[in-house]
Order: structure tokens, then C-alpha cells, then sequence
């Protein structure tokens, strides 16, 4: 603790930081809190580098001593503050890159390292080992923030307040006449209970100390000791009082106005008036305004006249609002703005919703056709083996003349035979669609094989039958010829 205290030794405010760090483990609300916090951890485990610390001051770290000092360090601390500052650096280009995604950036080429230079606690140019440039820059740019954390606390309270009656004003605007009424005279009620409370001292008053010296302490108030207070209430026993010293301080006076169990009592509102007493005893206490409390700087409050002031303290609700109408009305503008952006992403996510829906529905439809594809081709082998023609014991086909549904009633005579004229359609064109209904089975081969001596067959008893025609032209004519005419005469 006191090689951090010395580690701000020319910036005295970044001291609150680092001892609410390591002694009430807070968050301090910066966005390289944890970064912080490790490189003071490792820091302080090297004794030599804290030793040189308690005795250097401005000029060793500007003109460069501190930073030798640094490089005699134990290897394994500066390789830890090594990795750490490799960590920050590849935490902060996640940053950039989740900030740019976010904006729809459509930049192919990206200059991170000057981009990293808008982080003030780090030097971008040297992304690999901590010197001593990062060390300064990280105590200078803490210091900075915390000057203005205060002051972003009151601002962040302010938007809570306006929030709040822009939620009480709308929340009574929806009612009836008859509601309205009656939720306005209880909201007046709970009002007024809330203002109803035993009397808040001053904080820093010496009404205020005596009570925490006999409430808190369990000591006789009447027996009162500015410098055994002191002592008491250092918890850490630096000979200071930080913030956080001073706020514990202001507790039993806040339990005066507040309860977490009561509806009319808004924890909210606690924290920023304990922020409020805070602030008022650094102005009248802190004489150097280094945000800490010294034993000298306590004692020679005791001796103002304000310490023995026994006026009231005025809360939030003795005082005028924390913002005023025009205020609450950009407010309420800009509230609307946001809500309005909100629809319209939420439509287009709606939209955007349908059309996936619709796209699913569309693929479930392909698919189930697919699917009823697949099982017709798988049931067409099947019904083939179940509809082919009968085979013989060797599996060839056989094939059975059909002479009692003989439709032709015209006789061919061929020498002794005779034959009916049978219909193409049961003669030929059978056994032809046979064969294409066993094409894809295991008998396709052999079906082809019969259908080609089929047709051998076929086209060999075409060629010996005749015709009716022919048959007249081959019966022998009995009549005698006609004798030729207009012969010739010579011999």
C-alpha cells in the first residue's frame, strides 16, 4: 500500500484510486480498470522498485531515472507487466473492432495504431513491453478521469431524475380523470413522508462527529477528541483520510432519510446526497485539494467557526431539482428520437424475420418433395419385380400364343399352313413392353437378349407369309390366254 501511495507521489489525487483499489476492492468506473489494478499488483511485489519509488519525485521521472530504475526490476515482474500491456493492447483492438462492426464500417484497410492513440494510458507506438512512459501515462490519465468522475456522477443522477418524471408524467397521462387524481394525492403522501425525518447534521460538524463518536465509536460524547477521531477512522492507518474514509463517515446521517424497505425512499437519491456531503467536506477540509485529509488539515477544521455550526443539513428535497423544465423536455425529445430508431429496427427485424420464415417454408416444401422423389424411386424396382413376364427354368423369357382372342377374321394360306392376321398390338408390342418394364431389374440383360431373337423370328414369318393379294396373284388361271395381238409378220 505505501509503494502505491509513492507511486503518485506528483499526482496526489490518482492516490484515492489506487488505495479504493487494493483496500475496498471498488470499480472505479474506468474502462482500464483491470489493467490498472494488475500493473499496481505486479509493481508492488518488487521491493527494490518500491524502495526507489518512496524517494523519487518529478524531475527523476521526467528526466528518465525512473525508468532505469524500472529496468532493474526482477525479470519475472517486467515480463508480467510485459504481458500485461500486450493484453490491453489486444483488448483494445477488440474494442475498435466491435466499435467499427457496430457502425457498419466497410473499410478493408484499418490503421489500428493510429487508431489506438485516442487510449491515453498506454503508448500505442510501443505494443510489446512496458517502459516507463507507460507508467506515466497511466498515473496522469487516472488522475485526469478521476477529476471528472465526480462530476459524471451528478450528471448520470440528473438523467435518472428526468427519466423518473418523464415515467411518473406518462404513467399518469394513461389514466382516467378519477385515477389521476387519486395517484397524484398518493404520490403527494409519499412525498411528504419522505420529508418527514429526524435532523441531518452537517457532515463535518461537530454535532455530526459526536454523534459517530457515540453511536458509532460507543464513546462518551462529552469526552470528544478531534485526533483520537482522526486515529479511529483511519482504518488504514496512513495518516490520511481518503473519499472512502470520509463517506463511511456520513452513513448513520443517511439512515436518517433513507430506507431500502420503505417505497417512498430511493436508494439513488442516498448515494448521491452521501456524493454531496463528500464534496462538502473536501471544500471546507482539503486544504491542498489533493482529494486526502491530513491530521493537520482535520485539526485546523475543528477550530472554523463553520465546525461548530449547529444548523440542519438540506437534503435533496430541501433543495431545487437537479435539472430544470427545458432540460427535461430535450430529454424527453431525445428519448422519443431513440424510441422512434427503436421501431424501426425492430420493423425491419420483423421483416427480416418474415422473410426467413418464408424461405423456411419454401425449403421444408423442396425437402418433402425430395423426399417423396426418393421414395418413388426406391418402390419402382419393386413394382417391376412384381409385373415381369414369366421365364423359363434358365430365365428365358417365354412368350405364349394367343389364338382364342384372335380379332382378324381374314385366313392367309402359305403351302399348308394357315395362319390369322393378328393385331400388332398384342403380338408385338407385348413382349416389347415387357421388356421395358423389367429394364432396370436383374433380368433387363436377359430380356434384351430374348427380344432380339424375338424380332428374328418375327421378321422371318413376315417374309414366308403372303398376302390375300399375293395368294390370288399365285392361284393357277384355267382360262385360256388371249391370242397376242399385232404380231410381227415374218418368219
Amino acid at each position: 500500500r505505501t509503494g502505491l501511495k509513492v507511486l503518485c507521489v506528483y499526482l496526489p489525487s490518482t492516490v484515492v484510486l489506487i488505495r479504493s483499489m487494493c483496500l475496498y476492492n471498488q470499480d472505479t468506473g474506468l474502462y482500464y480498470d483491470r489493467y490498472l489494478r494488475e500493473v499496481i499488483e505486479v509493481l508492488e511485489t518488487d521491493p527494490h522498485f518500491r524502495e526507489k519509488l518512496q524517494t523519487a519525485n518529478t524531475e527523476d521521472i521526467k528526466n528518465g531515472r525512473l525508468s532505469k530504475e524500472l529496468d532493474l526490476v526482477g525479470h519475472h515482474v517486467r515480463t508480467r507487466l510485459d504481458e500485461l500491456k500486450r493484453q490491453e493492447m489486444s483488448r483494445l483492438r477488440m474494442l475498435l473492432k466491435a466499435k467499427l462492426d457496430s457502425t457498419n464500417t466497410q473499410s478493408l484497410q484499418i490503421d489500428h495504431a493510429s487508431m489506438l492513440k485516442q487510449f491515453e494510458h498506454l503508448d500505442p507506438h510501443n505494443q510489446n513491453t512496458f517502459e516507463a512512459k507507460d507508467l506515466e501515462l497511466l498515473i496522469s490519465t487516472a488522475t485526469k478521469d478521476l477529476e471528472n468522475y465526480d462530476a459524471e456522477r451528478h450528471e448520470e443522477f440528473k438523467r435518472y431524475e428526468m427519466l423518473k418524471e418523464h415515467e411518473r408524467r406518462e404513467y399518469l397521462r394513461g389514466l382516467d380523470q378519477e385515477k389521476r387524481e387519486a395517484e397524484e394525492k398518493r404520490m403527494e403522501e409519499l412525498k411528504d413522508k419522505h420529508r418527514h425525518h429526524p435532523k441531518v447534521n452537517v457532515p463535518g460538524s461537530v454535532a455530526q462527529l459526536r454523534e459517530v463518536w457515540q453511536e458509532t465509536d460507543g464513546l462518551d460524547p462529552h469526552e470528544f477528541n478531534p485526533k483520537t477521531f482522526f486515529k479511529l477512522h483511519d482504518t488504514n492507518g496512513d495518516g490520511l483520510l481518503d473519499e472512502q474514509e470520509l463517506e463511511a463517515l456520513f452513513t448513520k446521517e443517511l439512515e436518517k432519510v433513507y430506507n431500502s424497505k420503505n417505497e417512498e425512499d430511493d436508494m439513488m437519491e442516498m448515494e448521491e446526497e452521501r456524493l454531496r456531503m463528500r464534496e462538502h467536506v473536501m471544500k471546507n477540509v482539503d486544504a491542498n485539494k489533493d482529494r486526502l485529509v491530513t491530521m493537520e488539515e482535520f485539526l485546523k477544521s475543528t477550530q472554523k467557526r463553520e465546525f461548530n455550526n449547529p444548523r440542519e443539513w438540506e437534503t435533496l428535497d430541501d433543495t431545487k431539482p437537479v435539472y430544470t423544465e427545458a432540460e427535461l423536455q430535450r430529454f424527453e425529445a431525445e428519448l422519443k428520437d431513440k424510441e422512434e430508431e427503436l421501431k424501426r429496427r425492430a420493423e425491419t427485424l420483423r421483416q427480416e424475420q418474415d422473410l426467413l420464415h418464408e424461405r423456411g417454408k419454401a425449403l421444408d416444401a423442396q425437402r418433402k418433395e425430395y423426399q417423396q422423389m426418393s421414395q418413388r424411386q426406391n418402390e419402382q424396382p419393386a413394382a417391376a419385380d412384381a409385373k415381369q413376364p414369366p421365364t423359363g427354368p434358365h430365365g428365358e423369357l417365354q412368350f405364349h400364343q394367343e389364338t382364342n382372342k384372335l380379332e382378324d377374321q381374314g385366313t392367309v394360306h402359305a403351302g399348308k399352313c394357315s395362319l390369322r392376321w393378328i393385331r400388332a398390338n398384342d403380338v408385338f408390342l407385348g413382349p416389347v413392353r415387357s421388356i421395358l418394364h423389367v429394364r432396370g431389374s436383374a433380368y433387363g440383360g436377359r430380356c434384351l437378349w430374348a427380344l432380339g431373337a424375338w424380332l428374328m423370328c418375327a421378321f422371318s414369318f413376315l417374309s414366308e407369309v403372303k398376302t390375300p393379294v399375293e395368294q390370288e396373284a399365285d392361284t393357277p388361271n384355267n382360262l385360256p390366254a388371249e391370242p397376242p395381238q399385232n404380231l410381227p409378220t415374218h418368219t
